[in-house]
């Protein structure tokens, strides 16, 4: 072993500085080029930005947690394929702020989970899983059939989200207090999930 590297191994702000200079670098060499390629930018046939009420049903889905126990990231592999469907491309989580690709997956991939069970299976499912899925460990989400969506909230997330360059028109964010107007949080986190993986799963 050189001197300089017993002498790196021993200095520990040293040692800090190489470990941060080359996570950095790492870092770089991977995510910059992701930055220009289309793939990543641009979203793929018939992906659209949220709805009003998508929207405000996926700010509940991250609200709760959703995601701690629930990927939306179906790996090229054909087991998770024959599964689950098609496998993720970026092109699909374009709107996603933040995506919700993942490995944790302690209840069911949710990529392709639009349109397979009936908005009354939600329900159910939502108010209490084992109603439906005996053996589930998902804790119920009762209060979500009590709690409304604040109409202003989500004008303002769309306004932000046009900054952002979400192709929200002025006249969309402008109907968009009415759209959610009375709409309940288990209504919307519903058409949220009723919603995923539409466009590559041809439902």
């Amino acid at each position: 072993m050189s001197k300089g590297h017993k002498k790196l191994e021993k200095n520990i702000t040293l040692m800090a500085i190489f470990i941060v200079v080359a996570v950095s670098l790492g870092g770089l060499v991977e995510i910059l080029p992701l930055l220009f390629q289309n793939q990543v930018n641009q979203p793929i046939e018939g992906v659209e930005p949220y709805d009003p009420v998508r929207l405000a049903g996926r700010d509940v889905y991250v609200r709760e947690g959703c995601y701690n126990c629930h990927s939306q990231m179906i790996r090229p592999f054909r087991s998770e394929t024959e599964r689950y469907g098609p496998f993720s491309v970026a092109g699909e989580s374009v709107y996603d702020r933040p995506f919700q690709w993942g490995s944790k997956r302690t209840g069911p991939d949710l990529a392709r989970v639009g349109g397979r069970y009936s908005d009354d299976w939600h329900v159910i499912h939502m108010m209490n899983p084992r109603d439906v899925v005996p053996e589930s460990n998902m804790p119920g989400y009762p209060w979500l059939a009590e709690n409304t969506v604040d109409p202003e909230l989500i004008v303002k997330k769309m306004e932000v989200l046009q900054t952002l360059g979400d192709p929200y028109t002025d006249e969309d964010i402008a109907a968009a207090a009415e759209a959610v107007n009375g709409v309940t949080e288990l209504e919307a986190l519903i058409a949220y999930l009723q919603g995923l993986g539409l466009a590559r799963s041809g439902r």
